[in-house]
């Protein structure tokens, strides 16, 4: 969302060599690093963050290349469900301390402009969620309600 609420072109991404293959250095089975996923999240680690950790501690560069499927569908296999999805997750928790700030700062307009995108993306995502599924239809954005869910 670079380009949608700033004057900026966005970065450029880089493309994945196409491989047929896992690494040949990866020498960890895919229950073993199904394990380790699982482990890693009942530690208190987000997804995200479990990948960064697969990456640079364990040599593991894409779990859905190794493995075949993503850790989010790894925790689900596993019988571990989010309420959540882990990016609008995030975005509440930026809003709520953004909401904070303005409630002390009562005249700080640029980081009111920024509280109104993030919920902009909120609410964008929420309809998408919806759309898919992965919310259910009843469910209704409000930061009141992110409080609770998040915290």
């Amino acid at each position: 969302m670079a380009k949608m609420h700033s004057r900026r072109k966005g970065i450029s991404g880089s493309t994945r060599l196409f491989r047929a293959d896992p690494p040949s250095w990866v020498s960890l089975s895919t229950e073993e690093i199904e394990e380790i996923v699982v482990k890693l999240y009942n530690q208190g680690k987000s997804t995200a963050l479990i990948g960064l950790m697969l990456r640079d501690s364990y040599g593991i560069p894409d779990t859905k290349f190794v493995v075949g499927k993503s850790i989010s569908s790894i925790l689900k296999d596993h019988g571990i469900t989010f309420k959540l999805p882990e990016d609008i997750e995030n975005l509440m928790r930026k809003a709520i301390r953004l909401n904070e700030h303005l409630k002390i700062n009562k005249k700080d307009v640029h980081n009111k402009r920024n509280f109104h995108l993030v919920e902009a993306k909120i609410r964008r995502l929420e309809r998408y969620y919806k759309k898919t599924g992965v919310l259910p239809e009843t469910f209704s954005y409000s930061i009141s309600k992110a409080k609770l869910l998040v915290e």
